[in-house]
């Protein structure tokens, strides 16, 4: 079980990224996984995490209430809503970090500010992504989630993708999300 192995580094600086550049991190990771409503972020993670033995936090689970009643409601979140959110998620993170733990969170993470928030040496983005047609239509098979698909626009309007200084990767959510996680995990040197 690799409940103890480092991470290498990924920088996303292209849609590639070849097996010769990363560089391992001297902490014992925590994946982030990001992206907007829709693109797939809790199955990855629960399939990654499981695989991997780590610890799992579904992120959605950290909103204050105030935050659920609103998207229920079909109103996006502004700034001043996602930072008491952010600040559990890192909080949570940083627990991890403290105890060596490797771990897995979902957080949409749609902006470099809230990614800033969240960075640690430990932390690395796994963005997924695909074209808007692809996400609506999973958003319109779920059922039992707060998030309705009418604020995926505003989601999408708001992802800033990852900078090429930020540690992460971006993955394709067009295959199946176990094709997905056997990527990851043989990209970031995890398997």
């Amino acid at each position: 079980m690799a409940r103890n192995r480092k991470v290498p580094i990924i920088n996303s600086d292209s849609s590639q990224f070849p097996a010769d550049r990363p560089a391992p991190t001297a902490h014992v990771p925590v994946l982030v996984v990001m992206g907007v409503s829709g693109s797939g972020k809790t199955t990855f993670a629960e399939l990654i995490a499981k695989r991997l033995g780590w610890d799992l936090q579904e992120g959605d689970q950290l909103h204050p209430e105030a935050n659920v009643a609103k998207m229920e409601g079909g109103t996006p979140l502004s700034d001043d809503d996602r930072w008491p959110w952010l600040a559990r998620v890192a909080e949570w993170i940083d627990e991890h970090g403290a105890a060596g733990r490797p771990a897995v969170i979902t957080c949409s993470a749609l902006k470099r500010a809230y990614r800033d928030r969240l960075a640690r040496p430990e932390v690395v983005f796994v963005h997924l992504a695909g074209p808007r047609e692809l996400i609506a239509e999973r958003l319109g098979q779920r059922t039992g989630h707060f998030m309705p698909s009418s604020l995926l626009d505003s989601q999408l309007e708001t992802l800033e993708p990852l900078h090429p200084d930020e540690r992460g990767i971006l993955v394709d959510v067009h295959g199946s999300p176990r094709d997905a996680v056997e990527a990851t995990i043989a990209r970031l040197g995890l398997g």
